[in-house]
């Protein structure tokens, strides 16, 4: 029987710096691709229509098409049924993106970690202590601690309100 694999979708990209790329996945994971290892990985040569990517003028042309980058700039054609050609853009698939990406750390996810952490020691508590009180585990506070997970809305709140007793005050800027 066949595995159905999902592979995340492209919603945004964030930036551009040089031939790098972060994008937003339907995840809601953030990922920074490095595009000079990617053609290169991919086998794109000097002589090909796509090498005109490692341009960063060229580069930054990219548009999101079908929920993955895509280049319209580069000269890239196929041949149809009736031996036409036609001209199509330059994607690379989302399962190659994915895995030649990095997470990118987002710095409130960061600095929410960095913040349990410090009113869990003011309140002189252990991890496996705020695990208890907030419902969680201690392995799952110590990877929030850390950066080493993302934390839900209402497990933040849980963890915030009922394991530290403290009021969660939030605000977007």
């Amino acid at each position: 029987m066949r595995k159905n694999i999902k592979i995340p979708r492209i919603l945004k990209i964030n930036w551009i710096k040089g031939l790098s790329i972060s994008v937003v996945y339907n995840n809601g994971e953030s990922r920074i691709i490095d595009f000079r290892n990617v053609l290169l990985k991919i086998g794109v040569e000097e002589n090909s229509p796509g090498s005109i990517l490692f341009n960063q003028d060229e580069f930054e042309k990219v548009e999101i098409e079908n929920s993955t980058l895509s280049w319209s700039n580069v000269e890239q054609y196929i041949t149809v049924r009736n031996n036409e050609k036609v001209k199509v853009p330059f994607e690379i698939g989302a399962d190659v993106l994915l895995k030649y990406s990095q997470t990118e750390k987002s710095t409130a996810v960061l600095k929410i970690g960095k913040l349990i952490r410090e009113w869990r020691l003011r309140s002189g508590l252990t991890q496996q202590e705020l695990a208890i009180k907030s419902g969680t585990t201690r392995n799952y506070i110590s990877r929030i601690e850390n950066d080493r997970s993302g934390i839900e809305l209402a497990t933040l709140i849980k963890i915030v309100e009922t394991g530290l007793g403290k009021q969660l005050d939030m605000s977007i800027k």
